[in-house]
């Protein structure tokens, strides 16, 4: 079986290896000069079981009118008229309902933990370094009524399996040290100790080369204009060369994994696909004092913002912007990164020299993603992991290759069909 996956993040990526794997010919397809060029170039680097939650609950209404007029928001939402956002909002609300964030929570929680696991059996095959670190994730909170809300959630994680373990300032100061100078900024936190970080580029680059070595071709510098079909199936894919010239690629099934920019191909062929951009922000510090920078990744649930430790550097990322499509960075929200980082880790950083980033992560209400077939038996979706791309991807990727061969996928997951 031929197979065509559209999109290189780690979602095309991890996707194109299983199938590989399991005997298809695969051809992926991005616009991009390589691969993780976008959504998975410089995310948060956190694989958080532990922050496996939806946005939507039920408190964050009264949180989202709080936030609407600050630029640093953790959330910020720019109306625009576009009936996609506001769709998009509508759904937001409704997934605020009491009775919808169990369900959510269970499904993310289901496929965080088998990719995290498939990643765990991978990793003795790799043959490439993604500056990986398995210390877990600590989750510090800044007040206690925050620290009160989340034990709520952290409660349904548990009776799940999640192990997230209730520490006070002391204990976390102990277990991360580079916590003591803002001792005084916190009251309490949670840790996962199977949780993991790393570089979710520098993973999908170097699986990309191996899937490249397995027989996998990928065309790079390659527009995706649209899907082509007959007979109530999908034939090919019209795409554009770095040339200039239209070509059309023919495949068995097709994989459509390509973000924020899935709905553009999907919805001409009258396919839902409820999937916005939801742009965050990642800022990314040289390390001056290696003992005064963290090693273990942290969560600030207050700011939405993580921190993770990539060997010589500490990648600071969060927030969401629902905005549209640009990625033109917001100063102020810029500025509101280095104000948090620096009132954590002082003198640790140099902050002269920070590189800020945006991407656009593909965002469901639910922040449940969209994994499985399509009306058109021959078209699938792998795309709508929001901020857990990192997280999922690698599990999302075996379950749709599953999907893809008749074969019933491990996780307990409400996949489409």
């Amino acid at each position: 079986m031929k197979v065509a996956v559209l999109g290189s993040g780690i979602i095309g990526v991890s996707t194109a290896w299983w199938l590989s794997q399991q005997g298809c010919e695969v051809v992926v397809v991005d616009r991009g000069t390589g691969p993780a060029q976008e959504t998975s170039r410089a995310n948060g680097g956190q694989i958080s079981v532990s922050y496996a939650e939806p946005w939507a609950n039920p408190k964050m209404p009264l949180k989202l009118l709080k936030w609407l007029l600050q630029d640093d928001a953790p959330l910020l939402f720019r109306p625009r008229l576009d009936l996609r956002q506001w769709r998009w909002c509508l759904s937001f609300l409704r997934e605020c309902l009491p009775g919808r964030v169990t369900p959510n929570v269970r499904a993310l929680v289901a496929m965080a933990e088998y990719s995290r696991s498939t990643l765990k059996q991978l990793r003795p095959s790799l043959d490439f370094d993604y500056r990986h670190q398995e210390k877990g994730i600590i989750t510090f909170y800044r007040d206690a009524q925050s620290l009160d809300d989340s034990q709520q959630m952290a409660d349904v994680m548990r009776d799940m399996g999640v192990d997230r373990r209730i520490m006070s300032v002391d204990e976390l100061v102990q277990l991360e040290p580079a916590l003591a100078s803002a001792r005084g900024q916190i009251v309490g936190g949670d840790y996962t100790k199977d949780d993991e970080s790393g570089d979710a580029n520098q993973f999908t680059c170097g699986l990309a080369a191996m899937a490249r070595r397995a027989g996998v071709e990928f065309r790079f510098s390659t527009q995706i204009t649209r899907l082509l079909t007959a007979k109530g199936r999908v034939v090919g894919v019209e795409v554009i060369g770095a040339d200039g010239a239209y070509d059309s690629i023919q495949a068995d099934a097709f994989v459509v994994a390509m973000g924020s920019f899935s709905p553009t191909v999907l919805q001409p062929l009258g396919i839902s696909c409820p999937v916005y951009p939801a742009k965050g922000y990642s800022a990314t510090f040289p390390v001056l004092v290696p003992e005064g920078a963290p090693t273990v990744s942290l969560t600030d649930k207050d700011h939405k913002l993580v921190f993770s430790r990539l060997g010589d550097s500490l990648r600071v990322a969060g927030t969401a912007e629902l905005s549209g499509y640009t990625r033109s960075l917001n100063p102020a929200r810029c500025q509101a990164l280095l104000t948090h980082v620096a009132d954590l880790f002082p003198s640790a950083l140099d902050f002269d020299n920070v590189h800020f980033w945006s991407g656009l992560r593909p965002a469901t209400a639910s922040n449940v993603p969209l994994i499985g077939r399509s009306s058109i038996p021959n078209l699938y979706l792998n795309t709508g992991h929001g901020t857990l791309g990192w997280t999922m991807g690698i599990g999302s990727g075996r379950a749709l290759a599953d999907l893809v061969m008749g074969h019933k996928p491990e996780p307990e997951f409400p996949f489409l069909s």
